[in-house]
């Protein structure tokens, strides 16, 4: 996969793994090498083999990133339609998991634009209870910047995407 030339698949993928899991696995590695994963559910992909996300909630990435900012990022597509048809027709006609590697940068305030796009994608649980306690005060960001990008490999039923 070449992350430049693949970049606006991977965006798009990226877009429905949100919409059928609303998180993605981030790992990383502590100073003591053992690794962890975290799922966030506000990672954002630019245009620029880059992205960001909102970091309230995170614990062990920010003390992760102090010895090694080095993380893999797993997005999957878990629409059962998804998987029924690409399963009835014995092929995927999209990606179904996108690895992307990379590595944090610094946290920062989040522009006006990046809290826009944070209140758009959340904007179905608005009117929600919950809504304002986990999206309410999101506005500092982790920057990350990608190197690399794998799909999965299912064989025949991957074989025309990569």
């Amino acid at each position: 996969m070449n992350l430049t030339d693949d970049w606006p698949k991977i965006r798009k993928h990226f877009n429905q793994s949100f919409k059928t899991n609303l998180h993605v696995s981030v790992a990383s590695v502590d100073a003591g090498n053992n690794p962890t994963v975290t799922p966030i559910g506000s990672l954002f992909l630019n245009d620029n083999q880059a992205g960001f996300y909102f970091e309230m909630f995170p614990s062990k990435l920010p003390q992760h990133a102090k010895s090694n900012k080095n993380i893999c990022v797993l997005g999957v597509n878990s629409s059962r339609l998804f998987w029924i048809k690409s399963l009835f027709k014995r092929r995927f006609d999209s990606y179904p998991a996108v690895k992307l590697y990379g590595q944090l940068g610094d946290k920062r305030k989040a522009t006006d634009q990046e809290i826009a796009r944070l209140k758009r994608r959340m904007r179905s649980t608005k009117g929600l209870k919950g809504h304002k306690y986990l999206w309410g005060h999101m506005d500092m960001v982790r920057e990350v910047s990608f190197h690399k990008g794998e799909s999965t490999n299912l064989r025949e039923m991957t074989k025309a995407l990569n």
